[in-house]
């Protein structure tokens, strides 16, 4: 039995004697690592704008989500995290707490979203309703490079169609 083992580890330990192949070794085992990770885990970074409470600027949060399997519920993803605002105390939402999203849709490059009667109203932290309108659509343009153009609708009924073309 001893000898079985030498004659399997006698090379190997030759082998990972030297600093350099055992570099080599790390690099490799560490790249299928990360590589099964990206693939079987599928998580993307997508940016999220907010704004700063003290100055009013815009902020910017960016959020591992996971890959869905087509791109309109990745953009449904986008959509609902947003709508839950930011991470971080010291940012405002761009919408009122509880905003909910109906219904989204995505054909020929376009996304059609009608949210719930809260998104009519700023949110109580403060924001302008257009300005976070056009800050969302924005951000879905930017993030999903797919888009061509976004419409809004609250509660079926079309908004901003004229402010961002």
């Amino acid at each position: 039995m001893g000898n079985i083992l030498n004659t399997l580890f006698k090379p190997m330990s030759n082998f990972l004697s030297s600093p350099a192949k055992r570099c080599v070794i790390l690099i490799i085992i560490l790249s299928v690592a990360a590589g099964l990770d990206f693939f079987f885990l599928g998580l993307a970074r997508k940016t999220f704008v907010f704004y700063t409470i003290k100055e009013g600027t815009i902020s910017v949060e960016d959020r591992m989500l996971k890959h869905a399997k087509s791109r309109e519920d990745d953009i449904i993803r986008y959509t609902e995290e947003t709508l839950l605002g930011p991470v971080s105390p010291d940012l405002l939402p761009l919408f009122p707490r509880g905003t909910r999203l109906k219904s989204l849709l995505l054909r020929d490059g376009v996304v059609y979203a009608n949210l719930a009667e809260d998104a009519a109203f700023a949110p109580a932290e403060g924001g302008s309703t257009l300005v976070n309108f056009r800050t969302f659509h924005d951000s879905i343009l930017r993030n999903f490079s797919y888009v061509k153009n976004v419409y809004f609708f609250i509660e079926g009924n079309a908004v901003f169609t004229e402010e961002f073309q």
